[in-house]
């Protein structure tokens, strides 16, 4: 497996300093941050339908390229421990007061393990599509599952066929056609040697342990229709949240905030309002 998660090197030749900042979109002001962070699949263009909620409450929204990918350099080795760890480098340089993760699928995997490890800096969670454990714990089932995720890249289907043909399976039966393309787009610009690493770091990754330690206000969101972190799966880990909020989004898939960007919004709103900053009164 690979043992790194690969780089987008600049185009210009320059090179990278030592532990750099993970490349992100930055948009808002205030001193509650929110950190989007994306799923195997993906890139920080995922959340574009996602920052004018979160920035129209006052917050900070902050979307990156998990390191490996777009313009983030790599990690080495690749794990959800040394991902955390850059991610904290990001915390760190935006200095708000409040720091609340958004994680989708993997980018919720990074989530768990950063508020495990720095439990300090991080003062709310939104899991969404995740799961605090990849699959049983004698790793039949995960190699399984690499082989199988492996096997159309050994192929020579590519990053775009593999997109073409995962995407449309992840997804909720009314997903809007703009939102399938736009997730295709994006997962087809993935280095595959990113793509496996990120793939070989999840399924490792086991924080079952933790989650009644989470002291934070936490919001857990589930698709109705996903096959890849199950609401049952996502219910019976906010169960062991003790501050915990569990919402299943009606006709969704994986990619909820693309899929039901509405709704998904909705939640991360009322969630935002409830716990870190307060309503705006009506002009």
């Amino acid at each position: 497996m690979p043992a790194n998660c690969a780089p987008t090197w600049p185009e210009n030749g320059s090179t990278l300093a030592f532990d750099p900042i993970p490349a992100s979109t930055r948009s808002g002001s205030g001193q509650v941050a929110v950190f989007l962070l994306h799923g195997v699949g993906g890139g920080k263009e995922v959340w574009r339908d996602n920052l004018d909620v979160i920035t129209q409450t006052g917050a900070q929204a902050i979307a990156w390229d998990m390191p490996g990918y777009g313009a983030s350099a790599p990690v080495s080795p690749c794990n959800t421990g040394t991902l955390a760890v850059a991610l904290e480098r990001l915390i760190d340089d935006v200095g708000a007061r409040r720091n609340i993760l958004l994680g989708h699928s993997m980018g919720g995997m990074v989530a768990q393990e950063a508020v495990a490890l720095f439990p300090h800096k991080i003062h709310g969670l939104i899991l969404s599509a995740t799961s605090a454990a990849f699959g049983p714990a004698d790793g039949t089932w995960q190699q399984q599952f690499l082989q199988s995720r492996f096997a159309p890249l050994d192929q020579g289907l590519g990053m775009d066929g593999l997109a073409r043909t995962l995407v449309p399976n992840m997804m909720g039966p009314t997903a809007p056609t703009h939102a399938i393309e736009l997730a295709q787009r994006v997962m087809a610009k993935v280095a595959p040697d990113s793509y496996r690493a990120a793939l070989s770091a999840i399924v490792s990754f086991n924080r079952l342990d933790n989650l009644s330690r989470i002291a934070v206000p936490t919001l857990c969101l589930a698709g109705e229709h996903d096959r890849n972190a199950s609401a049952a799966v996502m219910l019976k880990m906010s169960g062991k949240i003790p501050h915990a909020h569990y919402h299943c989004l009606a006709g969704a898939g994986h990619l909820a905030n693309l899929e039901h960007a509405s709704a998904f919004n909705a939640c991360v709103r009322v969630f935002l309002q409830q716990h870190f900053v307060p309503r705006r009164a009506s002009a």
